[in-house]
Parts: C-alpha cells; sequence; structure tokens
C-alpha cells in the first residue's frame, strides 16, 4: 500500500455528484452550427487558414498553431465556413474573441485518419508532432499544450508520471463516468506518455469518493506497472501542486514547476485525447461535458463536439429558464458566469452548471474583515489571504508579490470559509492581471530605451566613422602638400587659387558695384509692384462682378497698391536722373494690361460715386440675392448627392448667413427709398 500525504487547508463542500451519474455517457449529437474559437488554451491563438464559404471535413484543421506554445483547431464535423468573426466566448471577462464558424451538412464526413500502428517504432519527435497536431491542450485545468509539457529536457529527466483523477470540485463527474466507462483507454493513453518521457513511475491519484472508478481503473492497470493511488476527499486534491504533494511528498517550489522536481502531471481526459491521436489518428474535436444543476431536468455527461454552443446541451439536457438565473462554466468554486448561453465550449470546458436561486444563492453583501485567520487555515499553498487582500485593495502590487500572490490557484477554499464573504478571489485575480499589465508596460518601456541607445549608438558610431574618414583625408591632403614642397613643385594650390579668386571677387563688387546694385533694386521693384496691382485690380474686377461683399477691401487694396508703384516710379525717374549712364536702359513703358486695369478699376470708382444711396442699396441686395440662389443650389446638390455632413453643415451655414445679409440688405434698402 502505497504512503500518501497531506497538504495544508483545504474544505469539504457537499459533493452534489450522483445527480448526473445516473446515466452513461451520451452522445450530444451534431448542432446546426459550431462556434470555435480560435484561443482555447493558453499561449499564442490559432490562425484560420480557411476562408469564408470553404466546405471542410471532420477533423481538418482550420486554423493552424502559431508558435511554440499553440495548438492548431479542427473541424468538429463536415460542412461550410460561414465567417471568421469575433463572437461571443466563455470569459470571465464576457468579451468577444476571433472564432471560426461552421454551418453542419449533417453528413459528418471524417477527412481520412492516419492511425499509427506500433508507436514503439516511431520517433518520439514524430509522436510528439502527432500530438501537437492534434490540437491536445490540458482538458481539467487551464489548457497548457501537452506536446510542450511532455518535451523532457536531458538535464531535467522525469522520474514521476502523474495522471490526475482527483475530478475534487462540486458538482463536475465528467472524469469520474470517463474513468468507469473507458478506463482501458486511459491505460493506453498513460501507457503512451510513459513511452515518451520515460518515467521510473506512472501514479493515477483518484479520490476515495468514486468507488466504481477505482474498481474500473484497477482492473484495467492490472500487469501495466501503472499504480492506482487512492486517498481522502478533500477539496482542492485536484489542484497539480496539491496532488504531487499528496502522491509523492514533494513541494512544487514557488514560482517553479513540476517538472524541477521531476514530475509530469496530465488529466485522465488527455490521456485518452493521446490515445486517440496516436491509435486511430483523431484530433481533439470533442469531449466529455457535465450538464447539471436543478434547472435540468435531466443531469448528465455529454460527449460534446467543441464549439458547441451551450444553449445546445442544455437544450438536451431539459434546461428549464424559468428556475435559473445565471449559468456557470465550470464548477462552482473555480467557474466563472457566461453572459449568453449561446457562447461555445472548448477543450477546457468539464462542466455547464445551471443551478436554482435556492441551489446556490448570490453572497450576501461583504462585510469588514474581522482578522480572524480561517482563510489561511483553509489555503491549500499556504498563503496569507488576508495580507494579500489588504494588498490587492490598497494595490501594493510589488507587496503582493512578494507574499507569492501567482502561487495562488484561485480555488475559492477561502471565500467559502469568510464568516465576512469576502469575495477574496476576485481580489486576487484583478491584483494578478494588474501586476501582468505592470510588467508588459515595463517590458514595451526597457524595449524602447534599448532601441533608442541602440539608435544613439549606431549614429554616434557612423559620426565617428566620418569624422575618421574626414581626417583620414585632410592627413592626405597635408602629406601630398609636404611632398610637393619637397620636391619643389611651383604648381600652384588650387585650394588657394580658388580662395583668392573668391577675395578678388569681391572686392571688385564692393568698389564698383553699388550704384548698379541700387538701380537693379529700384527696376525690380516696379515691375514687382506692376505684377500686384495688375493681380489686384482682376480680382476686384472679379468680385463686382459676383457682388462679392469684399469689394471694398478690394479696392482699398489697388489704391495702396497704385500709390506705391507711383512712388516707386518717381524713384527709379529721379535716380537715373541723378545717375546718368549710356549702359543703363530707360525704364519700359507701364505694361498695356496693368494700366488698362488701372484705368477700368478708377473708372469704376467714379461710377460708383455717383451712384445714389438708394441705386448702390439696390445693386447691393440683387448681388447679395443672386449669391443666396447659388448657395442654396448647392446646398440642394449636396444632399442629394448625399456628400458628408460636414460639408452639409457648412452649406447651410453659409446659406443662413447670406439670408441675414440678404434681409439686411432689403431693410437697408428700404431705408434708402424712405429718404
Amino acid at each position: 500500500m502505497r504512503k500518501v500525504f497531506d497538504f495544508h487547508g483545504g474544505i469539504h463542500p457537499a459533493e452534489n455528484k450522483h445527480q448526473s451519474l445516473r446515466t452513461p455517457i451520451a452522445s450530444a449529437g451534431v448542432p446546426a452550427e459550431l462556434i470555435l474559437p480560435l484561443s482555447q488554451h493558453i499561449g499564442a491563438p490559432a490562425e484560420p487558414i480557411v476562408e469564408v464559404g470553404q466546405r471542410v471535413l471532420k477533423g481538418q484543421v482550420v486554423a493552424a498553431a502559431s508558435g511554440f506554445v499553440s495548438v492548431p483547431v479542427h473541424a468538429p464535423t463536415s460542412g461550410q465556413v460561414t465567417a471568421i468573426e469575433d463572437r461571443l466566448i466563455a470569459h470571465p471577462s464576457g468579451l468577444s474573441a476571433p472564432c471560426i464558424v461552421i454551418t453542419s451538412d449533417g453528413l459528418d464526413q471524417w477527412q481520412e485518419c492516419q492511425p499509427v500502428a506500433d508507436y514503439h517504432s516511431v520517433d518520439k519527435a514524430d509522436l510528439l508532432a502527432r500530438i501537437r497536431d492534434a490540437g491536445i491542450a490540458g482538458m481539467g485545468g487551464a489548457g497548457f499544450p501537452t506536446a510542450v509539457k511532455l518535451t523532457v529536457k536531458p538535464q531535467a529527466p522525469i522520474a514521476t508520471l502523474i495522471l490526475n483523477g482527483t475530478e475534487c470540485e462540486p458538482y463536475i463527474t465528467a472524469d469520474d463516468i470517463l474513468m468507469r466507462e473507458r478506463a482501458q483507454h486511459i491505460i493506453e493513453g498513460a501507457q503512451i506518455l510513459s513511452h515518451l518521457i520515460e518515467p521510473s513511475e506512472v501514479l493515477i491519484g483518484i479520490e476515495d469518493n468514486k468507488p466504481e472508478s477505482i474498481a474500473a481503473m484497477q482492473v484495467a492497470a492490472q500487469g501495466t506497472g501503472i499504480e492506482i493511488v487512492v486517498f481522502p476527499t478533500k477539496y482542492p486534491s485536484g489542484g497539480e501542486k496539491q496532488l504531487i504533494e499528496i502522491l509523492t511528498g514533494k513541494q512544487v517550489p514557488s514560482g517553479g514547476l513540476p517538472a524541477d522536481i521531476g514530475v509530469i502531471c496530465q488529466n485522465v481526459g488527455s490521456a485518452v485525447a493521446v490515445r486517440d491521436a496516436i491509435l486511430e489518428g483523431k484530433p481533439l474535436i470533442s469531449r466529455v461535458v457535465t450538464v447539471t444543476g436543478e434547472a435540468v431536468e435531466e443531469p448528465q455527461n455529454l460527449e460534446a463536439l467543441i464549439g458547441t454552443p451551450m444553449s445546445y446541451l442544455l437544450q438536451t439536457a431539459g434546461y428549464q429558464a424559468a428556475k435559473n438565473q445565471r449559468l456557470i462554466m465550470g464548477g462552482p468554486m473555480m467557474g466563472f458566469t457566461v453572459p449568453d448561453a449561446d457562447v461555445p465550449i472548448v477543450k477546457t470546458t468539464n462542466c455547464i452548471l445551471a443551478p436554482s436561486a435556492a441551489e446556490l444563492p448570490a453572497p450576501p453583501p461583504a462585510q469588514p474583515c474581522i482578522r480572524c485567520g480561517m482563510c489561511a487555515e483553509a489555503c491549500p499553498a499556504s498563503l496569507l489571504p488576508q495580507q494579500l487582500f489588504w494588498f490587492a485593495q490598497g494595490k501594493e502590487f510589488e507587496k503582493a508579490e512578494q507574499h507569492n500572490l501567482f502561487d495562488c490557484i484561485e480555488c475559492g477554499a477561502c471565500s467559502y470559509v469568510c464568516p465576512s464573504t469576502i469575495p477574496l478571489v476576485q481580489y486576487y485575480r484583478a491584483a494578478k492581471a494588474e501586476v501582468i499589465q505592470i510588467r508588459q508596460d515595463a517590458e514595451k518601456s526597457e524595449h524602447s530605451r534599448l532601441r533608442f541607445e541602440a539608435r544613439q549608438a549606431r549614429k554616434e558610431r557612423e559620426e565617428a566613422e566620418k569624422e575618421a574618414k574626414r581626417a583620414a583625408r585632410k592627413k592626405a591632403a597635408e602629406e601630398k602638400a609636404r611632398l610637393a614642397a619637397e620636391q619643389g613643385d611651383a604648381q600652384e594650390d588650387p585650394i588657394q587659387a580658388a580662395i583668392e579668386r573668391a577675395k578678388a571677387k569681391k572686392a571688385a563688387q564692393a568698389s564698383g558695384g553699388d550704384a548698379e546694385s541700387e538701380l537693379e533694386k529700384l527696376e525690380k521693384l516696379v515691375i514687382t509692384t506692376r505684377k500686384r496691382l495688375e493681380t489686384a485690380s482682376t480680382k476686384l474686377e472679379a468680385a463686382k462682378a459676383e457682388g462679392s461683399e469684399h469689394v471694398d477691401a478690394l479696392q482699398l487694396g489697388v489704391d495702396k497698391t497704385s500709390a506705391k508703384l507711383a512712388a516707386a516710379e518717381q524713384a527709379l525717374h529721379a535716380y537715373q536722373q541723378a545717375n546718368p549712364s549710356p549702359d543703363i536702359p530707360a525704364p519700359a513703358a507701364p505694361d498695356d494690361a496693368a494700366q488698362a486695369a488701372i484705368e477700368r478699376a478708377m473708372a469704376a470708382r467714379q461710377a460708383d460715386a455717383a451712384k445714389s444711396p438708394e441705386e448702390k442699396a439696390r445693386e447691393s441686395l440683387q448681388k447679395l440675392e443672386a449669391r443666396l440662389a447659388k448657395s442654396e443650389a448647392r446646398l440642394q446638390e449636396g444632399r442629394a448627392a448625399g456628400e458628408e455632413e460636414k460639408i452639409i453643415i457648412a452649406l447651410e451655414s453659409t446659406v443662413e448667413r447670406l439670408r441675414e445679409k440678404v434681409a439686411a440688405g432689403k431693410a437697408q434698402l428700404k431705408q434708402a427709398e424712405t429718404c
């Protein structure tokens, strides 16, 4: 009889397992639609390799693994890919995530399977690749990819392989009934795992509240060397670290892994999946799910395809929505409430719990901590839950980490025994999320710092290389000049000659170029001012033709430019008179177009001055009304064409402003007529 050990803490909640064990495993059938989340495990999500509209076969890969810690996703039945989009998934956050949606064709047609006839003759790396390609992840915990877990390092051999058949959480019986009905498959899977990692011993741990499973597993394990170890029932003995301590007496160090002490732990469901992948060539596309609670008429265990909506399984078990207030994926201790009944099951879904309000009532409001210490006595990880609660509540995350926050397995034992009904686990989950986010931000910051320093170092290196090249060129030139001097070379230095030529040119400009420079400035000013006057006059004529409100401002600009042109021409004429030179041509006559524009502008101004106030008001009103009509027509065109909202708003604003001006113009005309 093998000696078993105990672990610190633990509780004994009501089991409520008998309800779902009255009937054998039943097939849930094929739903009309399957929803496959791309992330069903710890690690990188899979990446779709199919397209919308594509037909797929049962067992076909629809999403490939995207990294070492990742597994592919397979089609659970044959049908058509109808969508690749975000759908609501089973997660405590209640958020959506990328999913592949397959509509069943009712044929359930398999792709060709490739089983291994004798796995002992196959290379272990190939067997691991088959397990990985089958999409197998842990089916009893967080869903760690099985092939990654089985990759043993040569320097860290595995002494003990443990299969977890504990299933300690209330209500859940998926592993229990699997051991009762498929014990031989579990043993075959355990033998394949043992072949891969070559441990000294293989242990299957089962709590003593499962006598039927114990008997079936003992019969199946006869003559295999696999030991069935039975131990007292206590929650959470199914936790990986707790089970290892129970069976071996060893404790996994804080922050460490079971492999660090020579142990690998796998779920019995994962062992069956490994057996099916190797001996039958089938990927992981289904699992046993417990559907239970007082809100279902027939609690039972169903063999369900991955991606099956929870509502489909609940309907199969006779769901009574009126009795149920919330749906839980998982058990009452470590499960979480799902936001909608249509979320799909995934590879780690072992239970769907539909309790009545009386069966699982909402906890009363939390009260202040009374420092009773019951949480510390119940904690299976030997933590100080009360201290962690204070640190999490006060956001003292560094102290929480120092008190081994991440050793918490979130079993809920502390919350269960708390007389103040404080939701301790929720505080720990939130604190873990905050710490992870802080770590990610720090990693990003460190990455940015390293990139900046590398860039600065590269720039300094490039600058040093340039300086070295310049120094080398200078040294070469100096050496060349020295050699030329030694050899008596009388040839003029080209650099010095260029410098002397530049100095001579500058001196010549200073002595005789002042007058020419002044004359050029005056001529340039006259030409530029003429061009400006011509442009301003053209704008003025156009504004008058359109009846623009900017006519007066443009007229003022034309007058000022005309005055500047007259002054510039006078200055140029005076300079030429004072400095006669046969080489300097007389200034060009004013440009005909510019002169004509000036004359038109002056004539228009005189005509406007001769008009009466009534005539001016009437002409201004007519121009405003014409502009208003154009703007209204433009607004109608924009609305009909469905232009952007911001353009329509701008056009409406212009029309409103013109209407106000037309109203003001009418009032001004009426006043002029009265006078």
